[in-house]
């Protein structure tokens, strides 16, 4: 071991403590779209369709419930780490209606955030040495998540020939004995591909052989266009089977701020998920969760209107760039909240963005941060106001034209 002499410079101080944490930790940055936005403020008048995130504030039911529940004290530790029990009650009446199957409270675990649940998914079964292979396109937060905890992030590419679809053979043939699980997100960030109950039900018969784990990202599951809710690995799977499923209240309830979802999984690992829950961050806040109950037990409305305002934001989109030329333009998704497409001849998704916010305005997610098999794609929010929508879709057609 060697230690720094007190007249060591300031940069090698800093080199010094730099070394001495985790290499997971070291290499790790954050994957955003921070050029493109500094360039965004000095050029001004841009709308910005890069976050995921739509533009709806989280309406007073909630926030009345939220209020009340301050008002009433309930400001103190939540008891049950796995979450307070009218959320939890809330939850399990809203999944087992919505999925018909029983989901009973001994299910799921309340997290601070979509986040969190992922976070406590792969907490529960990657070891260092361990790999887990997940469907990308992807949000860059999965594959950076499995390299914190210490396994191997090991992307597997949906095809593309005018659509996104899912090899299942290809898929089970990357796992390998250190595999601990499959990760998907269904309806996709950022393709809108959605799994369909056939390939739930692959899915769960493969684990079932093999022993490896389904994480399904269902944070999208109520943005689904061909009904209430996109086919689900909690529709065919029995308590006990390696599965969990991840949700968050942020996309549609209009709660990205708020940081709460849930993590549904086999009710033998419950006490565990609750030591977790109380070693990780102690519990969500009261008060928060209060609102969260709400959005469940009054927000159907809500989900409907959200869920068409993507669905008109979507139409506008694809009807205004289908006039494009030379635009790659996927099959119109089935659900999420995003279109997302390429240029013949670009086949950088950085310049691409970088020339449509230059030219038109307009700010958009280059395609390379969900990995490599998405390099050429630029991804659109259409969760936003109509009018806001067209205003955009214009400029890139004045740009293109």
């Amino acid at each position: 071991m060697s230690f720094l002499p007190p007249q060591s410079s300031s940069s090698a101080k800093a080199r010094y403590a730099f070394d001495g944490i985790r290499a997971q930790i070291r290499d790790l940055h954050t994957e955003t779209i921070a050029n493109l936005a500094l360039r965004a403020r000095e050029i001004g008048d841009v709308i910005a369709l890069w976050y995921g995130e739509g533009d709806l504030v989280t309406p007073a039911f909630i926030r009345d419930a939220a209020k009340a529940a301050f008002d009433e004290g309930l400001t103190f530790y939540i008891p049950n780490m796995r979450g307070y029990p009218p959320l939890n009650e809330a939850l399990s009446d809203y999944q087992t209606r919505l999925h018909g199957q029983p989901i009973p409270v001994a299910r799921t675990t309340v997290t601070p955030g979509g986040m969190q649940a992922v976070y406590m998914a792969l907490e529960l079964i990657v070891d260092v040495g361990t790999n887990v292979v997940y469907v990308a396109p992807q949000w860059p937060n999965i594959h950076n998540a499995i390299h914190l905890i210490g396994g191997e992030p090991r992307p597997f590419a949906l095809d593309f020939d005018g659509d996104w679809k899912l090899d299942l053979d290809r898929l089970f043939a990357t796992c390998d004995a250190r595999t601990r699980a499959i990760f998907l997100s269904t309806p996709s960030n950022p393709t809108g591909w959605t799994a369909t109950r056939a390939e739930m039900e692959a899915l769960l018969d493969f684990s079932r052989r093999t022993g490896i784990w389904i994480i399904s990202d269902e944070v999208y599951n109520r943005l689904y266009f061909d009904g209430g809710v996109a086919p689900s690995i909690l529709q065919v799977a029995e308590d006990g089977d390696r599965v969990l499923s991840v949700n968050s209240f942020s996309k549609a309830w209009a709660m990205t701020g708020w940081r709460v979802g849930w993590l549904t999984h086999p009710s033998g690992i419950a006490d565990q998920l609750g030591a977790m829950t109380q070693y990780i961050n102690s519990g969500t806040a009261g008060p928060i969760q209060a609102g969260a109950a709400a959005a469940l037990t009054q927000g159907e409305p809500l989900v409907e209107e959200i869920r068409q305002r993507i669905r008109t934001g979507l139409d506008l989109a694809y009807d205004r760039l289908a006039q494009i030329p030379d635009i790659v333009l996927p099959k119109k998704p089935r659900g999420g909240m995003y279109t997302f497409f390429a240029m013949q001849g670009e086949s950088d998704s950085r310049l691409l963005c970088a020339d449509i916010l230059e030219k038109a305005h307009v700010g958009l997610a280059p395609g390379y941060l969900f990995g490599s098999s998405a390099n050429a794609f630029v991804r659109m929010c259409v969760y936003r106001d109509a009018g806001q929508i067209e205003i955009a879709l214009e400029r890139m057609l004045a740009m293109k034209n």
